[in-house]
């Protein structure tokens, strides 16, 4: 949210260039250009375009997200298949040790790496 002090300094800005309207209007203009861009360059805005490239990644994101959660979701119910335990004891049990590491599962063991 833009802050009441930018805005304030703003319009004083675009104040001050219209006190000179004797100018040519070309030149006040100018002025008043000069000070929105300035004003618009602190704010840290991002074009249109960066924006919709964002959103493009961020969707692709998201995406990624639900089907790794899903794959997650089908390995936990695999897992309780297997070993008839709930999928929330699995990490207590790979934390303690309890159970084989992939490539132990392999036959890959110590060797293996």
């Amino acid at each position: 949210m833009v802050s009441h002090d930018r805005i304030g300094r703003l319009a004083q800005q675009i104040g001050e260039r219209l006190q000179g309207a004797s100018q040519a209007p070309e030149e006040v203009q100018k002025g008043i250009q000069q000070v929105v861009r300035g004003a618009f360059d602190r704010l840290e805005l991002v074009s249109r375009e960066d924006f919709d490239i964002l959103m493009d990644v961020l969707q692709r994101t998201r995406a990624r997200v639900e089907a790794l959660e899903q794959q997650v979701a089908g390995l936990e119910a695999l897992l309780e298949q297997r070993t008839g335990e709930a999928p929330t004891d699995a990490p207590a049990a790979a934390a303690e040790g309890d159970t084989p590491r992939p490539e132990e599962d392999a036959g890959g063991g110590e060797a293996g790496r």
